[in-house]
């Protein structure tokens, strides 16, 4: 796994970057069904975020960090309790060796941080994860492998086509360990019953 300086920014016009993309029912692509997205970066340019509800499978953050040589396998069995919680994900399928850590801004680092909104940063460097292996990282994180991408005008058309829906995100619900229910909650947040939803719904 590759991580590295972050190089996005945040743009300060709107668009939807820290909202929340909920996939629709009606989804086409297959690797997108049922996801929860946090949205790190949207710009004319294009939009960059990070899959919050599909864990990487028979993967734990203590393996991640004894197979990046970061701690011993013996000093695996005594980390603290927090950084045994913390959830490695499925980001997206773009540049799936690489790293990003969603974390609370409780922790920063000097040109490799992003702060997205008030409750929720970016950082894509190795420093972080030893950060948290040594037990003063961020309060809350998670790591995700891979991204999800899109190029100019492309998000909006998806959204256009009710692809997806959009709501203001809540950092419990991001950092929430629970993310077999994450996207019911999300509906749940727009106002949805997500028995009550088609995929020939509208869109919000």
């Amino acid at each position: 796994m590759r991580l590295e300086r972050a190089t996005l920014t945040s743009d300060p016009r709107g668009y939807l970057d820290g909202q929340l993309l909920v996939a629709m029912p009606g989804m086409p692509d297959e690797r997108f069904a049922r996801t929860v997205i946090y949205l790190c970066a949207h710009s004319e340019e294009g939009a960059m975020g990070i899959i919050v509800n599909k864990p990487a499978p028979d993967l734990s953050f203590p393996d991640l960090l004894v197979q990046l040589d970061i701690i011993s396998q013996e000093a695996a069995i005594r980390l603290p309790v927090r950084v045994g919680r913390v959830k490695v994900l499925r980001g997206g399928p773009v540049e799936t060796g690489r790293g990003f850590v969603l974390h609370t801004p409780d922790f920063f680092i000097d040109n490799s941080t992003l702060p997205i909104d008030e409750g929720i940063c970016l950082t894509a460097t190795i420093d972080i994860l030893r950060a948290i292996a040594r037990g003063d990282g961020p309060e809350n994180a998670v790591l995700a492998l891979g991204y999800a991408g899109w190029g100019a005008g492309q998000l909006e058309t998806e959204i256009q086509a009710n692809g997806w829906l959009n709501c203001p995100a809540d950092p419990a619900l991001v950092f929430d360990a629970a993310v077999e229910t994450k996207y019911e909650r999300a509906l749940r947040r727009i106002g949805i019953d997500p028995g009550m939803l088609s995929g020939q719904a509208g869109h919000a």
